[in-house]
């Protein structure tokens, strides 16, 4: 039961979080953005079929 090591690690840990979830959001944003930016870049100026 793989599953329940880790339901048993992860509430025996207390605390904050190793990474500010702000970073992590940011970072996520970040990656998506940069991917909407390239898909438009890649598709612009083609005509709607």
């Amino acid at each position: 039961m793989f599953l329940n090591a880790i339901v048993v690690a992860a509430s025996e840990t207390s605390g904050e979080a190793a990474v500010n979830p702000w970073v992590v959001g940011g970072i996520a944003l970040g990656i998506l953005l940069f991917a909407l930016l390239v898909v438009v870049a890649i598709g612009g100026g083609r005509e709607h079929s």
